[in-house]
């Protein structure tokens, strides 16, 4: 099995059904947005939009491209999203190029240079794009937890390029959950849903890496609150 998701034609299949799934469920659940004009008025500041959600909403994460942000302005660079290198990132990097997406390869977390698995390379490409006022989306729990635990990737990323962190909620009901890692959640096409976008976080150069991680845990913490407040409200 492990050797079929390595060919190019299997991914390229995956790829399609994973973005032809993103796709109906983006337009078919009832999504409730807050935060949508905060995100506009970050959008068009000069720096950089680091936009992070947890792993387990891979499959809903561009529904902010979709709902708010094509519409918008275009950048120096088009929206990225950073994936790793594993098989299952190669089949997610194709489903987003069909929504126009691009993806940058490679985990942002710091590793001993053997065993960087193109991490050092991601964060480069990542912080020229952060840099020119671009926008990545970053998973900060990814890509193997722990899960809903922020690690410094994304802390790293803002503190180099002075790029804002905007925390990013989605949440629907009913779902599905996978008994993966990060229980994977499956969305259900004309459920209820969801997306909350919090207020722009700067890190200061000089703040610990243990505090920037501790501010954005609580930030996201939020968000997720409040979006799962959203969905009760709608039952």
């Amino acid at each position: 099995m492990k050797s079929l998701l390595r060919q190019p034609a299997v991914s390229s299949i995956l790829g399609g059904l994973i973005w032809a799934y993103m796709v109906l469920c983006a337009r078919t659940i009832r999504w409730t947005v807050e935060g949508s004009e905060g995100f506009k008025q970050a959008w068009q500041a000069d720096n950089g939009l680091v936009v992070a959600a947890w792993h387990s909403r891979v499959l809903l994460l561009p529904t902010i491209w979709s709902k708010i942000a094509r519409k918008l302005p275009p950048k120096q660079y088009r929206t990225a999203m950073l994936i790793s290198l594993s098989r299952d990132g190669e089949a997610v990097a194709k489903a987003i190029d069909h929504l126009g997406l691009e993806s940058v390869r490679g985990s942002s977390t710091h590793k001993r240079k053997k065993k960087d698995k193109g991490g050092l390379a991601a964060l480069a490409e990542a912080s020229r794009r952060l840099r020119s006022g671009s926008v990545m989306c970053i998973t900060p729990d990814g890509p193997r937890g722990p899960a809903e635990t922020v690690q410094p990737g994304p802390i790293v990323l803002a503190q180099r390029t002075g790029a804002a962190i905007i925390p990013y909620a989605l949440d629907c009901r009913p779902v599905n959950r996978l008994n993966t890692w990060d229980r994977f959640m499956i969305p259900i096409p004309f459920s209820k849903g969801a997306m909350v976008i919090g207020e722009p976080i700067f890190i200061d150069k000089t703040a610990s890496t243990d505090d920037a991680v501790h501010e954005l845990g609580n930030a996201m913490d939020a968000v997720y609150a409040r979006a799962s407040e959203l969905i009760a409200r709608k039952h």
